[in-house]
C-alpha cells in the first residue's frame, strides 16, 4: 500500500471533500443548470458541444466524485491523486484563461465574475504538491 504522509492529509481531505460535494450537487442539477454549465464549458472546450447538456453534467459530476474519492482514499498514491487533481484543475483554469470577461484586460487578475474560477489555481497547486512530494 502506498505510504500516505500525515502532512498530505489536509490537502487530500479538503480538496477531496470539496470535489465530492461539488459532484454530488451536480448530480442533482436541473435542466437549466445543465444547459448553463454545458454552454459555459463548450465555449472553451468545443468537443463537448455535441453532448446533451444533462449527459455532460452527469459525466462532469461523476468525474468530480471519482477524483474526490481518489483523494480521500489512502490506498490511492498521492502522486496519482495529485496528477488527477492537476488535470482537473488545469481544465478549470483553461476556462478562466480562455473565457472572455473572466480576467482584467491584459492581465491575469480576475474580474469579479472570474474570481470563482481563478481560485481553482489552489486546486492545481495542491495537485502539484501531492505529485512532487
Amino acid at each position: 500500500m502506498p505510504k500516505l504522509r500525515l502532512h498530505q492529509l489536509p490537502l487530500r481531505i479538503s480538496s477531496g471533500a470539496f470535489l465530492v460535494n461539488s459532484g454530488m450537487s451536480k448530480l442533482k442539477a436541473d435542466e437549466q443548470t445543465a444547459q448553463s454549465l454545458h454552454q459555459f464549458a463548450t465555449g472553451t472546450y468545443p468537443m463537448f458541444g455535441s453532448m446533451e447538456p444533462s449527459k455532460f453534467v452527469r459525466l462532469l459530476a461523476m468525474g468530480e466524485v471519482g477524483l474526490g474519492g481518489a483523494l480521500l482514499l489512502p490506498m490511492v498514491s498521492s502522486r496519482i491523486a495529485g496528477l488527477g487533481l492537476m488535470a482537473f484543475a488545469g481544465g478549470l483554469l483553461g476556462l478562466y484563461l480562455k473565457t472572455p470577461g473572466m480576467r482584467q484586460e491584459g492581465s491575469l487578475k480576475p474580474t469579479k465574475e472570474g474570481t470563482a474560477i481563478a481560485k481553482d489555481v489552489w486546486l492545481f497547486a495542491m495537485g502539484m504538491t501531492l505529485l512532487t512530494d
